[in-house]
Parts: structure tokens; C-alpha cells; sequence
């Protein structure tokens, strides 16, 4: 028994929905950990950030830039819009990859929307080379 070509197109719409409802689900507020880090986490080598640069730590979910030698700047990556994580960071400006947001990962602030707010500072000390941020 074969379906027909109104019921296939309903049921592919659903399973599309329902994709879609994760995705949403994913660029959420909330959907994943915080924003900050509760505890200290260890980024690993200060000598990584470039001097005049910003390293992109993705997983940890956190950017780090040195506007001068030994001056360390630490900012969630996680877009202020809906969440997503900073896919990557060209020239000291981060980028969202859901919506286009952008950010100056020296300061955190905006540079292009849809995003409004600043991406949060969060403490960075370095200790015997390596950066703790938390």
C-alpha cells in the first residue's frame, strides 16, 4: 500500500519540524552550560594568545585576546542573541554562526547584530604559563 504524495509531504513537514524545534532548542538561552565558567578552568599556555590576537577556546566556551604583552582579556563565547558558541575569531572579532552576530573579542562588545548586549567578561590570571579564567 503505497501513501500519497499530501500525506508524505505532512509527514515530511513534521519530521522537519521537529528537526527545527532542535535546532531551535539548541541556540537557546539555557539550552547548554552557562555563559561563565562557577569554577576556575585551565585554557593552557598564555604563550597561545597571540600578543595584539585572541585565541578562541570553543569547547571551554570562552575567548581570550592580549591587547598588550602579559594583558589578558577573557569574555564568554556564547552569543548574547540565543547562545550559540563563537564559531571563530578573524582579526579580534568573533562570529556567531546561527544568526551573523559579531563581536570585538578585546572589549565584548557588539560590532554587528542581531545580538544587543556584550558577551560577559570573566576573570583571567595567568599562573606558572598557563591562563585560569573563572
Amino acid at each position: 500500500m503505497s501513501q500519497s504524495p499530501a500525506r508524505r509531504t505532512v509527514l515530511r513537514g513534521a519530521a522537519l519540524a521537529g528537526v527545527a524545534g532542535f535546532g531551535v532548542a539548541a541556540c537557546s538561552p539555557g539550552a547548554e552550560e552557562s555563559a561563565v565558567p562557577d569554577k576556575p578552568v585551565e585554557l593552557g599556555a598564555a604563550a597561545e594568545v597571540p600578543v595584539g590576537g585572541a585565541k578562541l577556546y570553543r569547547e571551554d566556551r570562552l575567548v581570550v585576546s592580549q591587547p598588550a604583552k602579559g594583558e589578558y582579556k577573557c569574555f564568554g563565547a556564547k552569543c548574547t542573541h540565543r547562545g550559540c558558541v563563537l564559531a571563530e575569531v578573524q582579526k579580534n572579532e568573533g562570529s556567531c554562526p546561527c544568526h551573523g552576530s559579531r563581536f570585538d573579542v578585546t572589549t565584548g562588545q557588539v560590532i554587528q547584530g542581531p545580538a544587543t548586549e556584550p558577551l560577559p567578561e570573566v576573570p583571567v590570571k595567568t599562573k606558572n604559563g598557563k591562563l585560569i579564567a573563572g
